[in-house]
């Protein structure tokens, strides 16, 4: 079977030499093409790099750099430009990143990392004596990182059999083939960039990828979905619900397949009239998604959501109790997760963290993922929410302790603490509860949350307090702290 990116890439460049594989707004590349640039690429690279910092604009060059990575026997680590610097050089430092494949223009966001300048329209520069490295299935592909309730990022390490599992699931479900041509819109630091790159062009699709100007203008985006024949799109639901309010949708649109966060019947009641739409559920642990659902107006759950549906192929499902015993049907208990898709784990010493990776007694891979369901009647599961603190805002894991942690070192804040808390549309959102000495400002605290923390991880709310009541126990009293009232968006 194969079993790692590079075999099933040498499959596609085998069937379909010739076929566009990738293309943004400037650029086309075949699969030939992209194959050479990548080789051309990872030639830049140290022999011998493990771990490879990728950092630069979405573009032909950026996926070819990826493929570049992984043929020099490496795991790409990928950074958004626009992530705080110290959040970057975080990731970049942990994952001991040897070098970084970077635009220009953003050199100046790594600190003490070799660079390796690619840029829009590098030329395809190789001769026939580069040989990738040898590649094994569980070696690392990449590792992405996401919000860490040890109060720092951690980082998810991913191997290639992980990836071609998922490939071959999403290719069971849905049959992208030479046909088809999927959107990259996600950040790449998201595991639907995983999706959308993998997925598509291991299975004979096309890649496009619209401009960030593009990305942020939804009447752009949907010309440049017509323009190049886009047939399924991947992303969070709150794209779909935009393109809910459409009243004219591109033609060559097939399907749709929401992911990241919960999905509401009122975000997709008109599309579900005009194409198959479905939603899906797993943690990046678990390697982008573990069940698929067909959402169907009939089968809107009571609090106006999908369920998230059955396990996808090659992956097995247990709701499971405290004790780790399976719970009776329609019992709620944890999601559990195996097959396939289970990861390496988190990079570095982790212990605490790594616990929610074991071995079942049947000798099995589990991910206790944390979060709550049950099953329903009919085999799907529903989705009920976190057992721990970890919310999800605009699609993104976020912890509150690490937001907590960076509120607390700035200058100005004596004491304090980060909540989240639900709108009326039942979404998370965050609030600071801050204690302040004569020198805070909160403008200049927000602009040193920045330099660590994404914009989504900004408290919508800073409240002043003249004090952070403690119950009973010395811990701090969340019920005693005011809550600010956040209409439905």
């Amino acid at each position: 079977m194969d079993n790692t990116i590079l075999s099933l890439f040498e499959k596609r460049l085998r069937d379909l030499p010739d076929s566009v594989c990738v293309l943004d707004e400037t650029r086309k590349l075949t699969a030939r093409e992209l194959d050479r640039l990548s080789d051309t690429i990872a030639q830049m690279l140290p022999h011998g790099a493990k771990r490879v910092g990728i950092i630069m604009d979405h573009s032909v060059e950026m996926i070819a750099a990826v493929f570049a990575v992984l043929k020099a026997g490496a795991a790409y680590v990928p950074a958004e430009p626009t992530f705080p610097i110290e959040r970057i050089n975080y990731m970049l430092s942990d994952a001991d990143a040897e070098c970084v494949i970077v635009n220009k223009t953003y050199s100046d966001r790594v600190k003490n990392v070799p660079l390796i300048f690619v840029e829009q329209g590098i030329k395809i520069e190789t001769d026939d004596t580069f040989v990738p490295a040898a590649v094994q299935d569980d070696d690392l592909a990449y590792i992405l990182y996401t919000s860490g309730s040890t109060g720092k990022p951690k980082g998810i390490a991913v191997e290639h059999r992980n990836v071609c599992h998922y490939v071959r699931a999403f290719a069971n479900e849905f049959h992208p083939d030479k046909n088809d041509t999927m959107l990259q819109h996600s950040v790449c630091s998201f595991d639907i960039f995983v999706e959308e790159v993998f997925a598509s062009m291991l299975s004979g699709a096309t890649l496009a990828i619209p401009s960030a100007q593009t990305k942020n203008d939804l009447q752009k985006l949907m010309s440049f979905v017509e323009k190049n024949n886009v047939t399924i799109i991947s992303g969070f639901p709150y794209l779909f619900k935009e393109m809910n309010e459409l009243s004219v949708l591109p033609k060559s649109l097939r399907l749709l397949v929401s992911g990241g966060d919960v999905l509401r019947y009122h975000y997709i009641d008109t599309l579900l009239d005009k194409m198959p739409v479905y939603n899906t559920y797993g943690p990046s642990e678990t390697t982008v998604c573990a069940t698929y659902f067909r959402c169907e107006k009939s089968s809107v759950l009571a609090d106006g959501t999908f369920p998230i549906g059955k396990p996808i192929l090659g992956a097995e499902i247990r709701i499971m109790d405290e004790q780790h015993n399976s719970v009776k049907d329609g019992v709620a208990g944890e999601i559990c997760i195996l097959g396939g898709g289970i990861a390496r784990g988190y990079i570095g010493n982790l212990p605490s963290e790594n616990k929610a990776f074991s071995m079942t007694d049947d000798g099995k891979r589990i991910y206790y993922s944390g979060d709550l369901g049950y099953l329903l009647p009919d085999g799907n599961i529903a989705f009920l929410h976190r057992k721990d603190t970890q919310v999800m805002i605009y699609g993104k894991r976020v912890e509150p302790m690490e937001v907590e942690n960076v509120l607390l070192k700035c200058k100005g804040v004596k004491a304090g603490c980060v909540r989240a808390a639900k709108d009326e549309s039942d979404l998370s959102y965050l609030t600071a509860y801050i204690v302040a000495d004569e020198t805070f400002s909160l403008k200049s605290v927000k602009s040193e949350m920045k330099r660590y923390l994404a914009d989504f991880m900004i408290p919508e709310f800073f409240i002043r307090m003249d004090k952070i009541t403690l119950n009973a126990n010395g811990k701090i009293d969340t019920k005693a702290l005011p809550k600010p009232l956040k209409e439905a968006v």
